[in-house]
């Protein structure tokens, strides 16, 4: 997928953390690919660039085991964004989320943007469910208090399946209409009904030359 981009410097470096099979994997692939696989654990890291606009992003996609913490914090030096997954059914990944993976992103961009997600929506019923959308969104606010400090309507969380596609596109979407939006297209087009927890206003910010290359 890299293929005729590699020699290009990315405009934006995009890092997913998260626990071991909580789907990272399959989420990128559901956005890049638009089909459902049950992918291997990622060993280490893996990345892809994208192309979108004029504009080059590479997507991160690190492991989520403890051995290669190490690892994941040098994937995350730079990033403008980042993805924080965990699995709706298991409440455990969101306390690994954020004991684990969250600390790593001391090496990343002082402002980087934080995605919440929780994943496998379609396993998701009264009795499954673990973590209510509630305590998605309240870490989605902490995570982006000083970016949002202004805008207390916009909360960068959503849930997700891999498998039916149900909102994987809108993440994607929401991150580079914030961090790169293109010369026409800079007002806000990302108003979203996000499943699950009724609707959130995901707005632009104010002028999109205000802001800075990279989120």
């Amino acid at each position: 997928m890299a293929q005729g981009h590699e020699k290009r410097k990315a405009d934006l470096k995009v890092v997913i953390l998260g626990d071991s099979s909580v789907g990272k994997t399959t989420l990128i692939h559901r956005y890049m690919e638009g089909v459902f696989t049950n992918k291997a654990s990622t060993i280490g890291a893996s990345f892809i660039l994208k192309q979108w606009g004029p504009y080059n992003v590479a997507i991160w996609d690190t492991a989520g085991e403890e051995k290669y913490a190490g690892l994941s914090s040098f994937y995350c030096r730079g990033a403008s964004a980042a993805i924080l997954a965990y699995d709706l059914t298991r409440h455990d990944s969101l306390n690994i989320l954020k004991e684990r993976h969250i600390p790593l992103l001391q090496s990343a961009e002082e402002d980087c943007l934080c995605v919440v997600v929780g994943t496998k929506l379609d396993l998701v019923n009264d009795t499954t469910r673990q973590i209510s959308t509630d305590m998605g969104k309240a870490l989605a606010k902490s995570q982006n208090k000083v970016r949002y400090a202004d805008s207390a309507n916009v909360v960068p969380y959503f849930e997700t399946s891999s498998k039916t596609g149900k909102n994987v596109e809108d993440v994607f979407s929401f991150i580079l209409n914030t961090c790169l939006p293109l010369e026409n297209d800079c007002k806000d087009k990302m108003t979203r009904k996000l499943s699950s927890g009724g609707c959130v206003d995901l707005h632009q910010p104010k002028n999109c030359h205000e802001k800075r290359k990279c989120c």
